[in-house]
């Protein structure tokens, strides 16, 4: 095992602590990658080597030293690719660490008999695809001849998933890499029906991605709105941004309207999420200026609220909605 995916038990919102965490990492590898909000990829070839332990070794001891000196305790799948370490990490859990040996054998146990949808990239309309065909687990998807895989999803596609099922991992560590997209989702402990809960549910998840965002120093350029109904099907809309932003306001506001055109009326929703696509630098945004001192005001208490938040956690500062 030469690959560690580690997901810190961090509490809702806190991703703050996360650089910290990260740090903790480079302690052992100057190869890690950040998976905000709660996770990173560290590669330990060099590591094993100069530390002369093996990586089941190494993974007790970043859990050890993140409960020490960040009080967060972590789950941490090993593997010999980033992708098998990833796998891993689902079964893994708080404290513990899940292993997939670096042994073919092992290799095609561990995948064997799981759903085609477990393989990383394998979306909705892919699985569908191949389970009409039969194909509806990794190892039969192996076995299939790599032809046969191509015709139904592609050459390119059917080349790469037939590589993964056998266990092939192509996949590499790349230290500091940016996350493409941020994700929060907000799951209604029965079939809600009040519009009012609903969009207290967008108002939260949205003053998360912005506070995520700001703490990666990051802005994005989509908003992705996807509402879950009872009968486990779902409606997904997305809107480009009139500029890249961060602003947990500007988030709520276009939330706020995706929602609304969806046109709901009495439906039951069991989950709200929001996605933040289209992530680049803060500091080379764009933001248009405005004379209106309203939202001069508005930013700056953000800055505020986020320097409280850091500092005594994530309830520290929120709207008086989500309080009550």
């Amino acid at each position: 095992m030469t690959i560690l995916c580690v997901r810190f038990q961090l509490p809702e919102m806190y991703e703050a602590a996360l650089p910290g965490l990260l740090g903790l990492l480079e302690e052992f590898t100057p190869v890690v990658e950040a998976l905000p909000p709660d996770g990173a990829l560290a590669d330990l070839r060099g590591a094993e080597r100069y530390f002369g332990r093996d990586a089941v070794e190494l993974a007790t001891l970043i859990r050890v030293r993140a409960l020490a000196h960040h009080g967060v305790d972590c789950a941490i799948g090993a593997g010999p690719g980033p992708m098998l370490a990833r796998m891993a990490l689902r079964e893994a859990r708080p404290g513990a660490v899940r292993v997939v040996p670096d042994d073919p054998a092992a290799i095609a146990g561990f995948l064997a008999d799981r759903p085609v949808r477990a393989l990383p990239g394998v979306g909705g309309v892919t699985a569908r695809t191949l389970c009409e065909y039969g194909l509806d687990t990794v190892d039969k998807v192996a076995a299939a001849p790599l032809s046969t895989v191509q015709r139904l999803v592609g050459a390119r596609a059917g080349r790469e998933l037939h590589e993964k099922a056998n266990g092939v991992d192509r996949g590499r560590v790349v230290p500091n890499a940016v996350s493409r997209s941020l994700a929060t989702e907000r799951p209604f402990t029965r079939d809600e029906l009040d519009p009012h809960r609903h969009r207290r549910a967008l108002l939260s998840a949205a003053g998360e991605l912005g506070a995520r965002l700001r703490a990666l120093d990051k802005v994005c350029g989509t908003l992705t709105l996807t509402v879950r109904y009872a009968d486990r099907s779902s409606t997904t809309r997305s809107r480009t941004l009139a500029e890249p932003t961060a602003h947990s306001a500007a988030l709520t506001a276009e939330a706020y309207r995706m929602y609304e055109a969806l046109g709901l009326q009495r439906a039951r929703v069991r989950a709200i999420a929001l996605r933040a696509e289209g992530l680049s630098s803060a500091e080379h945004a764009a933001h248009q200026l405005t004379f209106d001192p309203v939202d001069e005001k508005v930013r700056r208490i953000e800055e505020v609220a986020d320097r409280a938040r850091a500092k005594f956690g994530p309830r520290a500062v929120m709207p008086g909605s989500l309080a009550a």
